[in-house]
């Protein structure tokens, strides 16, 4: 398994792409009401990215994917195609996933967003989700096995009687939009991988209300849960610090840890 290992010169490129990338997930989020759709979704963060940021959406024409981001609502896993038929409503959830492309290099992120009031389930699936990805980040430094991260990831949403999606995983980043190694959010083998400083990847785990099981759809992208539970996901990238790791990919309001 060759591990891109990046210096300080790429991860200050990838501190840019990363500021970008959570620049677009801060403007969008005003955007997100009843009755909006994900295609005006989606067209609002291409002309963000390429008009204002003069930056590359990393999603478009990726391996034939036709829009700029993946909106995946209420029980769409991940990979959801924008398109102006899909309308938001009051109590929808919302993932928004975007990755850009600035100088050479990729960041990646996504978050969740909820439309209007939500219920109860669906407001504790989202915190959950994402206190799995605060407790993953702050476990990362030199040293550590990358498998203990799943296995953390996986007992964390399984206490509060969630499932963890096995099918899709973090990754390695940087030049490459998609590079090892493989980041999983369950307890799996990782070929017995080491952190260490100067690797970049993405940790996004995806989280179920009921079990674990996919549904891959006609259109080839789209992932729903198999029994039509909701689901939540939050991404970021990092890289790997002397003792810990940094967040590239951090929005204006979340607290910043290295």
């Amino acid at each position: 398994m060759a591990i891109s290992i990046k210096t300080e010169k790429d991860i200050q490129k990838m501190r840019i792409a990363g500021h970008l990338a959570a620049e677009v997930l801060e403007v969008i989020e005003h955007y997100i009401t009843p009755g909006v759709s994900t295609g005006q979704l989606d067209r609002i963060c291409y002309s963000h990215i390429v008009e204002k940021q003069q930056a590359i959406p990393a999603c478009l024409n990726y391996h034939g994917f036709p829009k700029s981001i993946c909106t995946s609502v209420n029980d769409v896993i991940c990979h959801g195609i924008p398109n102006d038929e899909k309308i938001l409503k009051e109590g929808d959830i919302i993932n928004i996933d975007v990755t850009v492309i600035k100088n050479g290099f990729h960041a990646d992120t996504s978050k969740m967003f909820i439309v209007g009031k939500t219920t109860t389930q669906s407001e504790r699936l989202c915190k959950v989700t994402q206190e799995s990805l605060s407790l993953a980040l702050k476990m990362v430094k030199p040293g550590i096995r990358l498998r203990t991260i799943g296995k953390t990831i996986q007992n964390f949403v399984e206490q509060h009687h969630f499932s963890v999606v096995r099918e899709y995983c973090g990754h390695g980043i940087g030049q490459v939009f998609h590079e090892e190694p493989q980041v999983l959010h369950y307890d799996a083998d990782d070929g017995g991988v080491i952190l260490q400083k100067g690797m970049t990847f993405t940790i996004e785990p995806m989280v179920n209300t009921g079990d674990h099981h996919i549904k891959a759809m006609k259109d080839g992208w789209t992932v729903k849960t198999k029994d039509r539970s909701w689901s939540a996901q939050y991404e970021h990238t990092l890289a790997v610090t002397d003792d810990g790791c940094e967040i590239l990919t951090l929005q204006k309001k979340e607290t910043p840890f290295i």
